[in-house]
């Protein structure tokens, strides 16, 4: 019997993703449909399509501009949630990184506070033993309202619950180095370097994306973080990068709509269609079809 998948699709008042979303949605179809799994488009916002079986999170993008929104699409989502409905919610704050640190992950220096006002950021600096800072919301994606500061500046910053950090100039040589794990299972790894003189490394500013092996110290670190982390990933990914000690550290633990570079994986992406179908409860003999599909390369557009 065929299944229906719910993947979220941005709020249609939000007009900034109108070009982007489709294709990349389009890619996820074709993919599910290869292994016998009917994915629709569903805006986050509105009510589910009927007969779905379960609802992917993969392209709620904006979720974040509405966050008591999104939290009760969690709380009352009438179908599964993949990723599990606790562990969205765990992830949007990112305050989730004080937390694995706690229990010993390796994550980069991160500082937590309601309001940032200009007479605390000197203790900041010296506290965080940096001579520049990048601030961002605690719920944010895409380096919404993300500031990179040096000591001295004094701009305008949200007025809501921010994180604090040292800004660390490996983003610009090594990069961010991302592993993806699909049902607890490493699937692939993309290198992003920040270009251009920007610090952040999405597409829209002008990252360089590339495919690389990571080396065991890497994958150690990783490990480290999924130890650390609540049970359950379906799909996650690990973004890790050099802090100034040397050391691998935890920038991020995407686990709610991150970009998968599904085009850079080996098998074009039928690892994480396995996930979604062992969780979405069908047969092992399904997900062994997802594990045999030929691999495509469909490349979801970039927010």
């Amino acid at each position: 019997m065929s299944r229906r998948l719910a993947i979220l699709t941005p709020d249609p008042a939000e007009r900034r993703y109108d070009g982007r979303w489709p294709g990349a949605f389009e890619a996820l179809q074709r993919l599910f449909a290869d292994a016998g799994i009917e994915a629709v488009a569903a805006p986050w916002t509105g009510a589910l399509p009927p007969g779905s079986d379960a609802a992917l999170a993969q392209l709620a993008w904006g979720y974040h501009r509405q966050p008591a929104r999104w939290a009760a699409l969690i709380e009352t989502a009438p179908v599964p949630m993949i990723n599990p409905a606790p562990l969205l919610a765990w992830n949007t704050r990112k305050t989730y990184l004080l937390e694995l640190a706690a229990k010993g992950a390796p994550v980069i220096p991160t500082v937590a506070m309601d309001r940032v006002e200009a007479e605390d950021l000197d203790a900041l600096f010296d506290r965080l033993g940096a001579e520049t800072l990048v601030i961002k919301p605690q719920v944010s994606a895409g380096s919404h309202l993300t500031l990179k500061l040096a000591r001295g500046e004094r701009p305008e910053i949200a007025r809501e619950p921010m994180l604090i950090q040292p800004y660390l100039d490996s983003v610009t040589g090594e990069g961010e180095l991302s592993l993806f794990y699909f049902a607890g299972r490493f699937s692939h790894a993309v290198r992003k370097v920040a270009t251009g003189g920007d610090f952040r490394v999405q597409p829209q500013f002008g990252g360089r994306f590339t495919l690389f092996e990571p080396d065991a110290e890497t994958v150690a670190a990783a490990q480290a973080v999924l130890a650390a982390a609540p049970a359950g990933i379906v799909y996650g990914r690990i973004d890790l990068i050099r802090g100034a000690d040397g050391r691998l550290v935890l920038m991020e633990l995407e686990a709610i709509e991150p970009d998968l570079y599904l085009d850079l994986a080996p098998d074009g992406g039928a690892a994480f269609v396995a996930a979604v179908v062992g969780a979405m409860g069908l047969t092992a003999e399904a997900a062994a079809a997802c594990d045999s599909a030929p691999a495509r390369s469909h490349r979801p557009d970039q927010r």
